[in-house]
C-alpha cells in the first residue's frame, strides 16, 4: 500500500460501526470540525478508518458539500502518517468521524491546518491510553 493512499479499506463506512463510534466514541471540537474517535484493539491489518461529512443544513448546494469533503479527505491523506506509526507501534485501531461545523466554505491551507492540529491531538490522547 502507497504511504499517502486513501484506499477504500481505510474508509469508515458500516453502519455498526458508525453507530459504535458516535455512541461510545470521544469527541472533541477544533474549528471547524468536529472530530469523533474510539480507540480499539487492532484485528485486522487497517490501523485507522476515518469518516468525513458536512452538513446539508450548512451548504445546500452538492456541489459546496463535495468540494468541502474533497478538501478534508486530501488534508487527511497528506496528513495521516502522524497518526499511523503510533498505532502499528502500539497495534490499535482507530475509527474518526470528522464533521464539518462551520458556515463558511474554507481554502485548502486552513483546512490542512486544522486537520493537522485534530490529528495531533488525537495522537495525544493515543499515546496516553
Amino acid at each position: 500500500m502507497k504511504p499517502n493512499s486513501f484506499p477504500k479499506a481505510e474508509h469508515l463506512c458500516k453502519e455498526k460501526e458508525i453507530t459504535r463510534l458516535f455512541s461510545e466514541g470521544k469527541a472533541f471540537i477544533n474549528y471547524p470540525f468536529r472530530v469523533v474517535y474510539s480507540v480499539e484493539k487492532k484485528e485486522n491489518d487497517v490501523s485507522v478508518k476515518v469518516m468525513v461529512s458536512v452538513p446539508k443544513k450548512r451548504f445546500k448546494r452538492a456541489v459546496k458539500r463535495n468540494r468541502l469533503k474533497r478538501l478534508m479527505r486530501e488534508a487527511y491523506r497528506l496528513n495521516k502518517n502522524l497518526l499511523t506509526e503510533v498505532l502499528t507501534e502500539k497495534e490499535l485501531r482507530l475509527n474518526i468521524a470528522f464533521q464539518y461545523i462551520s458556515d463558511d466554505e474554507q481554502d485548502f491551507a486552513y483546512i490542512e491546518k486544522k486537520m493537522t492540529n485534530a490529528l495531533n491531538k488525537i495522537k495525544e490522547a493515543v499515546i496516553q491510553c
